[in-house]
């Protein structure tokens, strides 16, 4: 799809607060109401915008523990991988997993409360994932920078 100036722009203000108003997007943008909702349904209808969310505090909802765990499977069968993606997918604290390239299979984002939920989430959920050969984990210090927005 190719998208106008107008379109980025739009896509833009969408990703920094979807919760605007079809008539303040028309007055930042300088076009009609119904205009600015075809365009909105016309990126819907094209799968460019796929959802609307909340983007919710980690620290408010005590999730302020994060860890990016690689994982490298004991072998690269089609079963294993389809196995353990399946079963990795079912697992709330896992935000966002990976198949990657390099000396690991897998990288997975993790959130939870703290090292002992960490731990705790490692022992009696992901190791005892099949076909996992090993694992290796490290822990955010600091979050220098977060972003939703994907630059159009």
């Amino acid at each position: 799809m190719i998208f106008d100036a107008i379109d980025k722009q739009l896509i833009t203000l969408l990703q920094t607060d979807s919760k605007q108003t079809n008539k303040a997007l028309s007055t930042r943008l300088n076009l009609s109401v119904t205009a600015v909702y075809e365009r909105i349904k016309k990126l819907e209808n094209q799968g460019v915008i796929n959802r609307y969310v909340a983007l919710v505090n980690k620290d408010e909802v005590q999730k302020s523990f994060v860890a990016y765990c690689h994982i490298k499977l004991v072998k690269h069968s089609q079963n294993y991988v389809v196995q353990f993606e399946k079963e990795v997918a079912n697992l709330d604290e896992v935000m966002e997993c990976y198949h990657i390239s390099g000396d690991y299979d897998y990288l997975l984002k993790v959130m939870v409360e703290d090292m002992v939920a960490f731990r705790e989430f490692m022992v009696n959920k992901l190791t005892t994932i099949n076909h996992i050969g090993s694992t290796h984990s490290m822990f955010v210090i600091n979050e220098v920078k977060h972003s939703t927005i994907i630059p159009v």
